[in-house]
């Protein structure tokens, strides 16, 4: 049994995605604090004395380096190349030369090191041969989809999953509306509303050259409905572009909207299947900084070696959003932004209701690391002792992807791992709603992490042990055809040894008859 609604398909109200807007179950509503970082404008963040360049910088394996120490690169460069995938998407944030390739903190939920490219900037920031499309618009979308391949461009939202791997998808699938969330639900994170202020003729731009790589007939770009600057600077955009198939939609502010099925809820009223994609729907979404940086490939010819990131917090003096280079140290940003403040007691990469704590400062900017958020002693809730479940439903009612959070956490703790699964557990986003609303305190999304962990873990013990299966089956199989093989063998030896003696015995019978006839004749 899955909880929740049916999920609806239908096609032809997903071609009417924008036209009127929806809601999705649950939700909060929390104050955004996005204002303190908001009031400076963009700025560039300066170039660190080392560059740590992370080797895994998607959902996914680790790239391979395909530099060496000593080496000298231009900003640009491919640096590291995912083999397994036939394509590169690391690329050098500047020029300079690689000092070495170590393990270092990468800013990964897991807290683990990992390789790291470290790269020595010259002071030149120069940049290597560009290579633009010289007309996107009549480019064959085979050529615009690899050249974002090869750009290294990623989901910038938060999922970092590789956006080729999704155009490619949705040009297969057939996709008729493009979404670009610009739908910043998180609290304190202002990367993208600052992004869609100061940039939107390159908000623009991507969402044409994404539409014509997928072949969408239309593109909604989704805004909270409090964005009245971002509003403004979007249609005057979208005007300026002489386009008449980009829509800009205002959407109710309440966490989490910006979850992609959530978002397409809001949009359509249709649910994306358990377990489905948006293309199942023919819709695709994708980030308003993800289109910029597919912008910027394909017009510009340059990969993605840069990220605006929100440096906030009560914590942090001055609060505002830096444009900083792939592998910048996050203490650069922090220093770039006039320091901590004295009672700063918590460093952490995202918003406060999806990020994660990070131990140092010293960890580089990712390409998933859209806010460095600093905060207070005063800022922390204390933490609270965990008291029993009291079944008062709260976690249910605001859970976005109508799941029974208390049901699921019954059965994780109770290792009913089949029921954990029949439960919906792989729809859970994450967002962290029922642990804000439950009164007794209980870590529901850290119990749900190590579900999903396990749930992992079983499977891949089932892999292992069907491959296991599989190998005795085919040993067991090749040892019964050795075995009947060489029963043949044997047969066919013993048919041939009564044939040689039958011949033997004829022909001892023919030269004992000419004896006789001799014998007989004389």
């Amino acid at each position: 049994m899955m909880w929740g609604r049916a999920h609806k398909t239908d096609p032809e109200q997903a071609r009417r995605a924008g036209e009127r807007l929806h809601s999705f179950h649950g939700g909060l509503r929390l104050r955004h604090n996005k204002k303190i970082s908001c009031e400076t404008p963009l700025e560039k963040a300066a170039l660190p004395q080392r560059l740590f360049v992370p080797l895994l910088q998607h959902t996914g394996r680790e790239a391979e380096p395909t530099v060496t120490e000593g080496q000298k690169v231009l900003k640009g460069e491919q640096i590291g190349c995912f083999r397994h995938l036939g394509s590169g998407s690391v690329h050098a944030p500047t020029s300079g030369t690689v000092s070495a390739i170590i393990r270092h903190p990468i800013s990964h939920p897991s807290g683990e090191d990992g390789r790291c490219i470290v790269i020595r900037p010259d002071g030149l920031d120069q940049w290597k041969p560009l290579e633009p499309v010289d007309d996107w618009r009549t480019e064959n979308p085979d050529t615009l989809r690899e050249k974002i391949r090869n750009s290294g461009i990623v989901g910038l939202g938060g999922a970092v999953f590789p956006t080729a791997y999704k155009v490619q998808e949705a040009r297969r699938r057939g996709i008729h509306t493009l979404i670009l969330n610009g739908s910043e639900c998180e609290p304190y994170i202002s990367c993208d509303e600052m992004l869609m202020r100061e940039q939107p003729d390159s908000i623009v731009l991507g969402a044409q050259i994404l539409q014509r790589a997928v072949g969408a007939e239309r593109t909604i770009i989704a805004i909270e409905d409090q964005m009245g600057a971002v509003n403004h600077a979007l249609r005057e955009a979208v005007r300026r572009s002489g386009t008449s198939d980009i829509r800009i939609v205002k959407v109710t502010t309440i966490y989490p909207e910006g979850g992609e099925k959530q978002l397409i809820q809001d949009l359509t009223g249709l649910e994306v299947p358990s377990g489905g994609r948006p293309a199942d729907l023919g819709l695709l979404c994708q980030n308003v900084a993800t289109a910029t940086a597919v912008a910027r490939a394909v017009d510009e010819g340059k990969p993605l070696v840069e990220r605006i990131v929100t440096v906030t917090g009560n914590g942090v003096h001055r609060p505002r959003n830096l444009v900083a280079a792939i592998g910048t140290p996050i203490s650069n940003l922090v220093d770039q932004c006039g320091g901590y403040e004295p009672d700063a007691a918590r460093l952490v990469l995202g918003g406060p209701m999806m990020g994660y704590p990070l131990a140092t400062d010293a960890n580089p900017v990712t390409k998933a690391a859209n806010c460095v958020l600093v905060l207070t002693g005063h800022d922390i809730k204390p933490p609270q002792a965990e008291l029993p479940c009291i079944r008062c439903g709260e976690c249910a009612r605001v859970c976005p992807a109508m799941l029974l959070p208390q049901e699921l956490n019954r059965h994780i703790r109770a290792g009913n791992w089949e029921q954990v699964r029949d439960t919906g557990l792989r729809d859970c986003i994450e967002c962290g709603c029922c642990d804000f609303a439950c009164p007794s305190h209980i870590p529901l999304v850290e119990w749900f992490r190590f579900g999903k962990s396990k749930l992992r873990d079983l499977q891949s013990e089932k892999l292992k042990s069907e491959a296991a299966r599989e190998r005795f089956e085919a040993r067991e199989a090749r040892l019964q055809r050795d075995k009947l093989e060489r029963q043949q063998r044997r047969a066919e030896k013993k048919r041939a040894l009564r044939d040689e003696m039958e011949k033997k015995k004829k022909v001892a019978e023919a030269v004992e008859r000419a004896r006789r006839r001799r014998e007989e004749s004389e």
